[in-house]
């Protein structure tokens, strides 16, 4: 069985709390769970279609969790890529996943407050980070990406979205506190209308945009982004730890409840020259 506090030996972040105090997300990777976007590897690979990585780009991602997106981008070959990562230890696994060389640097640090030079990038990424944050704080991460981006720079964002746009406050209110209370992260995710208004609020301009049903815990999705012997591994590490099954089932039974008002959404936005 997976080591519940490393994965291949290295430390994740919450390896000192208890499985029914880890964040979901952590959870799930301490699980064998590789990919933790909502959307899954097809969204996130719809969004970097769209942003269109060449050799020219130079890219910066915010918070790269396990550094499934951070391999993709570097398929691009892109002419530098920076990893802002807030955990010193999420820090350390993202930076042996990917390759050493002089181009490629993960760094400690806020996403709001990235000590980056302005006018430093081309690219701004970002998944599944907003939609845990305050309202303040995600527009100041917003506002970071603009900072850094030159004139025509684009910023992709794969996030978690409330449909329908006219839902009622108080039931999007209900949404929030049932997600947090299982995964253990405040969770605010925004309706489609409301994450464009929050990146042109700074000044960006929404060029493209696409959803995807949120299926994280879905078997079909699980062999989709896993494959067949990732999904058998997180299965199989899932019946021999009653305590982290239980937490698993109480995400997926909170999914599952609202599965008509969740979905996954992209939106690339660029900073006009």
């Amino acid at each position: 069985m997976t080591d519940i506090h490393t994965i291949h030996g290295v430390d994740l972040p919450g390896g000192d709390l208890e499985i029914a105090k880890m964040p979901g997300h952590w959870l799930l990777a301490r699980l064998g769970k590789r990919v933790l976007r909502p959307g899954g590897l097809k969204l996130t690979r719809a969004l970097l279609d769209d942003l269109a990585i060449s050799p020219a780009d130079e890219v910066v991602e915010f918070a790269p969790g396990l550094g499934v997106t951070a391999r993709m981008i570097l398929q691009h070959e892109p002419q530098r890529y920076t990893a802002i990562e807030r955990d010193a230890q999420a820090a350390r696994w993202t930076g042996r996943q990917l390759p050493s060389a002089p181009h490629i640097s993960v760094l400690v640090g806020r996403a709001d407050q990235t000590q980056l030079p302005s006018a430093s990038a081309s690219l701004v990424v970002g998944e599944a980070m907003l939609s845990m944050q305050t309202a303040e704080h995600k527009r100041r991460i917003v506002a970071e990406a603009f900072r850094l981006l030159r004139p025509g720079g684009r910023y992709g964002i794969h996030e978690l979205a409330i449909v329908p746009d006219d839902m009622p406050p108080d039931f999007q209110g209900e949404i929030d506190r049932a997600l947090s209370s299982v995964i253990h992260v405040g969770a605010r995710p925004l309706r489609s209308q409301e994450w464009k208004a929050l990146l042109q609020s700074v000044g960006f301009r929404v060029v493209a945009l696409g959803h995807a049903p949120m299926h994280l815990l879905r078997p079909l999705r699980l062999i989709e982004d896993e494959g067949i012997l990732g999904a058998l591994r997180l299965a199989r590490n899932l019946m021999k730890d009653n305590a982290a099954r239980r937490r698993v089932m109480a995400m997926r039974w909170v999914f599952e409840r609202y599965r008509s008002n969740l979905s996954a959404i992209y939106m690339v936005a660029q900073k006009d020259p």
